[in-house]
């Protein structure tokens, strides 16, 4: 495995391994100008590999990011079986998913790198060989830029996100309940008590998954809604009101003990907000820290969990033979 380094002379500096193209640390400054490492994950890599490891920290996630139900899809009047990794549902892609993938380098520059790996047919499962490209690029506005591309030889679905684990103090011995938290999203799809999506999109309003105007995360975590008890806090997919326009912002964290903040965009049509609920104390991370509960947040920008067996309005993860994948997010650093 290797690790390529990009910095854009302010001090952001993002490192990457071509092991399931991860972000394993990102330094962006706080309210003082020191660099703070703002994602959770390992201090050598062999600690990556799914033998030592089951995680997801800041790699890449295909060839389905988040939950297909029970596994199963059916496509051109064909039913695909996936492997059922997360109780009865497949989850990102299957217990050998692209994060646990070694992509090949394409191009490396100071502040831009280049991946590429090629998922043959039957891949966990999948049809058709499909060929993805990732270009990570570091803005001078203090601005890390994702983009994705993908072909395929024969109809598929696709689904493409980053899984990097952010605490935006720095420090993972604190927990992010104190993070300040906003998400432009007047909609979510509820989820049942294995994580599905029920089906129909529900508003936010009047309920604690109510993010659109900023709070802390851990405000409303542990009140008795029938949702938060199913995703054992929040765990649930945002239906943007951005619409696919990465003008727009989507979301905003603000850590008040760095005063790191990170502003979200993306041509995605969700974002899964996951709260680290099930960090349960056993993984031993960065500088020897113990990863707690809630000890990090997740914003997986992406097409709605469960996509191919529902008929949602802009977010249609099939991709066809001669069609190209194309998904872009963008992680804007300030401080307050």
């Amino acid at each position: 495995m290797d690790i390529y380094t990009l910095t854009n002379g302010n001090g952001l500096t993002a490192r990457i391994t071509d092991f399931g193209a991860r972000i394993v640390s990102l330094l962006v400054p706080d309210r003082n100008g020191n660099l703070c490492d703002i994602v959770l994950g390992f201090d050598n890599l062999d600690d990556y590999l799914p033998q030592n490891n089951l995680s997801d920290f800041g790699a890449l996630i295909g060839r389905y990011a988040n939950r297909i139900g029970n596994g199963r899809f059916t496509l051109d009047g064909q039913t695909y079986q996936l492997p059922q990794n997360n109780g009865p549902h497949c989850l990102h892609g299957g217990p050998t998913g692209w994060q646990y993938a070694r992509f090949q380098l394409v191009e490396c520059s100071p502040r831009s790198l280049t991946l590429q790996l090629l998922s043959p047919d039957g891949d966990n499962g999948f049809p058709g060989n499909v060929r993805v490209q990732v270009v990570y690029t570091l803005g001078n506005d203090n601005s890390l830029d994702i983009s994705y591309r993908a072909v395929t030889d024969a109809p598929t679905v696709i689904n493409i996100t980053n899984h990097s684990y952010f605490n935006l103090s720095g420090d993972p011995n604190r927990d992010i309940l104190d993070h300040i938290l906003a998400i432009n999203a007047d909609r979510y799809t509820p989820i049942d008590n294995t994580s599905i999506p029920l089906g129909p999109l529900e508003c936010v309003e009047g309920t604690p998954l109510d993010f659109r105007s900023p709070k802390p995360i851990g405000r409303d975590i542990m009140k008795p809604h029938p949702q938060l008890v199913n995703g054992s806090g929040f765990d649930h997919n945002y239906v943007l009101n951005a619409c696919g326009d990465i003008s727009i912002p989507a979301a905003r964290l603000e850590s008040p003990t760095s005063g790191i903040v990170m502003d979200l965009f993306t041509t995605e049509p969700g974002v899964q907000l996951y709260t680290g609920n099930f960090l349960d104390g056993t993984v031993v991370g960065k500088r020897g820290i113990v990863y707690g509960r809630r000890s990090a947040v997740c914003l997986e920008t992406q097409k709605f969990p469960d996509s191919p067996n529902h008929q949602w309005p802009n977010s249609d993860a099939t991709l066809l033979p001669g069609q190209e994948f194309r998904s872009r997010t963008r992680f804007c650093f300030s401080t307050c």
